[in-house]
């Protein structure tokens, strides 16, 4: 998300935005844990506003529907962390689109083909 919102090299912007303009949104769920990031990414690395970066997040959420993190997948996320060495906030990420019955991530941060729970 955060190449979709101009961040990173202008290759990854360009593929970011046009992958998301051919998203159909009613099959795109976006763990809360990913707008959590994309703000902490705009505020902390790329330096945006927090009141700007707000709004963007809010845009995202308005466009697609978010996933609230549970209790059962945070127990979840801790044993993909300490199973397959993940970022537990990664492995939350994992856990809630598998409550979710997601068929397809899409991150930078994970490891081409992992699968968990189907």
């Amino acid at each position: 998300m955060a190449y979709a919102e101009g961040f990173g090299d202008e290759a990854r912007c360009s593929a970011a935005i046009t992958l998301v303009d051919q998203l159909p949104a009613e099959l795109v769920l976006l763990p809360a844990q990913t707008l959590g990031e994309l703000y902490r990414v705009l505020t902390g690395k790329a330096r945006r506003e927090a009141t700007g970066v707000r709004e963007i997040i809010l845009g995202w959420a308005e466009s697609f529907e978010v996933a609230d993190s549970s209790w059962t997948a945070f127990q979840s996320a801790l044993d993909l962390s300490a199973d397959h060495g993940l970022q537990v906030w990664d492995a939350l990420i994992l856990s809630i689109t598998a409550e979710s019955h997601c068929h397809l991530r899409l991150s930078e941060d994970l490891q081409n083909g992992f699968t968990r729970r189907g």
